[in-house]
């Protein structure tokens, strides 16, 4: 009999899966995975940033979880020789009228104890960023950057060295309790679990409603391209340049962010992807789209931001509508020093009211814990997240009562 489920092998199960083998080191856990290999989605279409925990809003899960994950994930990088840097970042204000909205953030960031976090102006700007447009600016020395695919792997091998099992290419059909089990009906058969965990991404609303949970929040999928700098224009950006989050807008808009390899992103935009899947302009899932499209929710949020949406599907199909907008930040950048650049997919949970759901969401319900919000910043706090669902999973499921019971007599005793 297997004790624990977890499924998903992205970063977030991963980390749940490496947490409670730690604490729990008898435990049965299989993890699934639905793709031939871990991380195919979320984890490995980010942006490798680090983040410091400027953004959310103080006592949130998102600030508590991110800026332990930070701290937890340079020490994991440094034990297990995983390469990263600290290259900072500056959120910078073009204008007057960004002023107020810079100096909450800072507010923001202080209150979530981020440490060196600096209010700086224009020529403090320029010795960090000399081709950077800005008034003033935030720095925060401690962002950084890393390659998440690695440590998802790095995580999956942990998970198997200390006894878990990943089974890939195993779609989860069907969920049901059954006599104080959870029977999970898979496309390479089924398979009974004492307990199970779902930490499915784009997927997360779905393995919910097989349990009975409600729908809402629902997965809504947001897809962002980005360009990438050519090589030889490198050097018009140092760090993670982004701008003062605008409230006409949900998401953090156009940013600049240098990579592990070298190379320079420079976006998302952030458009209504019509597959769940959709990582390209023209990829369609019927089912998904309609899915998306009658829910109130999503409707909502089409009204209200409907301007905004429209400036983002131009600059979804006009390179120099996306080169504009990256002007305004880089002044000196041009149309030929961008070339186009990959794209991710966000799994963003949506209330009935259209409203995006701000904070990572964790339910449960009898033998069941779900991860049904887990957008940015969930790659940096995934330690920290695995240790809260571990916490979660003790409570609901007595899995230390289960180890304990399986530890093996000693002499004499």
């Amino acid at each position: 009999m297997i004790d624990l489920v977890v499924v998903g092998a992205g970063i977030v199960g991963l980390a749940t899966a490496r947490e409670l083998l730690i604490r729990y080191p008898r435990l049965r856990l299989v993890v699934l995975e639905k793709e031939p290999r871990i991380g195919e989605h979320q984890t490995g279409h980010n942006s490798g940033v680090i983040h410091s925990g400027l953004y959310y809003a103080p006592g949130s899960l998102k600030a508590r979880l991110c800026t332990q994950g930070r701290d937890l994930l340079y020490a994991y990088c440094d034990e297990h020789g995983i390469p990263y840097r600290r290259v900072g970042k500056v959120v910078v204000a073009l204008d007057e009228s960004e002023l107020p909205r810079l100096e909450e953030l800072y507010r923001r960031g202080t209150a979530n104890g981020v440490p060196g976090l600096e209010l700086i102006g224009p020529e403090r700007l320029r010795e960090l960023e000399p081709h950077a447009a800005g008034i003033r600016a935030i720095l925060s020395p401690i962002t950084g950057i890393v390659d998440f695919g690695q440590v998802a792997q790095s995580y999956a091998q942990e998970v198997q060295a200390r006894g878990g099992e990943i089974r890939l290419n195993h779609t989860v059909l069907a969920l049901a309790r059954r006599g104080g089990q959870v029977l999970l009906k898979t496309s390479q058969g089924a398979l009974e679990t004492r307990a199970l965990i779902t930490c499915a991404g784009l997927y997360s609303d779905r393995l919910a409603r097989m349990t009975g949970a409600p729908e809402d929040p629902k997965i809504v999928p947001f897809r962002g391209d980005y360009y990438v700098l050519r090589p030889e224009r490198r050097w018009l950006v140092k760090s993670n340049i982004y701008p003062v989050p605008d409230p006409s807008f949900p998401f953090l808009g156009v940013h600049f962010t240098p990579r592990m390899d070298g190379n320079v992103w420079l976006g998302p935009n952030a458009v209504l992807a019509f597959a769940r899947e959709g990582y390209r302009r023209w990829d369609v899932n019927p089912a998904d789209l309609l899915d998306a499209l009658r829910y109130p929710g999503f409707q909502a949020l089409a009204r209200r931001y409907w301007r905004t949406g429209l400036e983002e599907m131009l600059r979804d199909y006009s390179k120099s509508a996306f080169v504009r907008a990256l002007q305004r930040y880089v002044p000196e950048l041009r149309p030929e020093d961008v070339l186009p650049g990959p794209s991710g997919v966000r799994a963003q949970a949506l209330s009935r009211d259209g409203k995006l759901v701000d904070d990572f969401v964790l339910s449960s319900a009898e033998g069941v814990i779900h991860v049904r919000n887990a957008p940015s910043p969930a790659a940096t706090s995934s330690l920290a997240i695995g240790k809260a669902i571990a916490d979660m999973a003790d409570e609901r499921f007595g899995l230390a009562a289960l180890d304990a019971g399986r530890r093996p007599v000693s002499p004499g005793s």
